[in-house]
């Protein structure tokens, strides 16, 4: 099956996950256009990674449907996988190898070989701005050099979809603001991007955002546009309500 490049980069109708008698992700509708830099935000626990890993194809919904790219959640799987790039906090680097060889061993993962792998690895070090790292061992880099390693590795093969789940955590505040900057150079070449975090400077960052509570959609749209749904000043002070209920409820 091939993807249409006018489907929408991610569409989900009644999407629900159940883990025995827990309800992960409860009823999810939601659409994210091609180019976009979209959100995914709330408290721990309210859906936002079994939402990102069901859309992945790493998780398969209890009910309920969900398009990425166009390929069917569930039905296209590896599909999905070849056309997505994933990254979360603890993405899978390899320590004893050196930057330009992790980067040549994920290329070669996603398919890349020869002349256009080499091309692709000297691309990636210039782009990342990774070239003066290219001899050092993975294991050796600081947080920040190791997520932009991470991106590179998962962009490999130059998906039209990219997953970040909590990117950043743990990374300092200049390393962030420079892995933005990257997020958006991928976004403007057409990559499609969907990050979960929970630093509100970088959800302002996003182009709209969804607020997950409890399993649950509670608003979606620009930052503008939430603040008013919520009668809230500010994205973190949705934040922290959303967070208050949670805790309340679980009280």
């Amino acid at each position: 099956m091939t993807a249409r490049l006018d489907d929408p980069a991610v569409e989900t109708h009644g999407l629900r996950k159940v883990f025995g008698t827990l309800v992960a992700v409860e009823g999810l509708d939601l659409t994210v256009q091609r180019g976009e830099v979209f959100g995914l935000l709330g408290p721990n626990g309210s859906g936002k990674t079994t939402t990102i890993r069901m859309l992945c194809g790493l998780l398969d919904p209890t009910s309920g449907e969900a398009t990425v790219v166009g390929l069917r959640v569930g039905v296209h799987g590896e599909l999905i996988r070849r056309a997505i790039g994933y990254m979360s906090q603890r993405f899978g680097l390899y320590p004893d190898l050196t930057v330009q060889e992790n980067l040549r061993f994920y290329a070669t993962l996603y398919g890349l070989t020869g002349r256009e792998r080499a091309a692709r690895v000297e691309e990636q070090l210039t782009d990342l701005r990774l070239a003066q790292r290219r001899d050092q061992l993975a294991g050796s880099l600081s947080g920040g050099w190791k997520q932009r390693l991470a991106l590179a590795c998962a962009t490999s093969h130059r998906p039209q979809m990219l997953f970040l789940d909590e990117p950043t955590a743990g990374v300092d505040p200049a390393a962030r603001r420079l892995f933005w900057q990257l997020i958006h150079d991928l976004a403007d070449r057409g990559t499609t991007v969907m990050v979960t975090t929970h630093y509100m400077d970088e959800a302002a960052r996003c182009g709209r955002l969804a607020f997950m509570s409890r399993g649950k959609l509670f608003a979606v749209g620009t930052a503008d546009e939430i603040t008013r749904h919520f009668g809230q000043p500010t994205i973190e002070d949705v934040f922290v309500s959303l967070q208050q209920n949670d805790e309340g409820a679980l009280s």
